[in-house]
């Protein structure tokens, strides 16, 4: 009976040491594709590329006669932190270090009466300019559906 004891106390740290052993050796392989799998931010080249894109797009919606209407008394200024808050909308949806700070999409865009064509219109704005730096195909779609997530608080017609 001793013997069997001695036998189990050897065997339980023996068994715990092997499995810890084994599990070491599956874990770097797990951290290593995490580590391969980039965010959307790294995949569509970070900050400077989200805020080249964004630069494009918002240029494309202020100077789109359809969209007059909702820069009409805005300063330069005031248009500047439109933009800021796209980028930071972007960067953070994307899984960058950005913070976006403004409004919920239903409350910041209440009351403007966007439609369906206007919508339509500002998302083939942005495709355009997504195409227009080269994104890929991927990226595109992830970022799209992001923006896609938001129609239903943003359309109102």
């Amino acid at each position: 009976m001793q013997r069997q004891r001695s036998f189990t106390r050897t065997l339980i740290p023996l068994l715990a040491l092997f499995l810890a052993m084994s599990w070491s050796a599956v874990a770097p392989t797990s951290a290593q594709e995490k580590k391969t799998e980039k965010s959307l931010y790294e995949r569509l080249g970070g900050y400077d590329a989200i805020a080249a894109v964004v630069d494009d797009f918002v240029m494309r919606l202020v100077t789109d006669k359809r969209f007059e209407r909702f820069f009409v008394g805005h300063s330069n200024d005031s248009k500047k932190r439109i933009r800021q808050l796209i980028v930071d909308q972007f960067c953070e949806a994307a899984g960058g270090p950005c913070v976006y700070t403004g409004r919920s999409m239903k409350t910041s865009h209440e009351g403007l009466g966007i439609t369906e064509a206007e919508w339509d219109a500002a998302a083939k704005h942005l495709a355009a300019s997504l195409d227009k730096f080269k994104v890929a195909q991927k990226e595109k779609g992830d970022l799209l559906a992001f923006v896609s997530g938001v129609k239903k608080d943003i359309v109102e017609k």
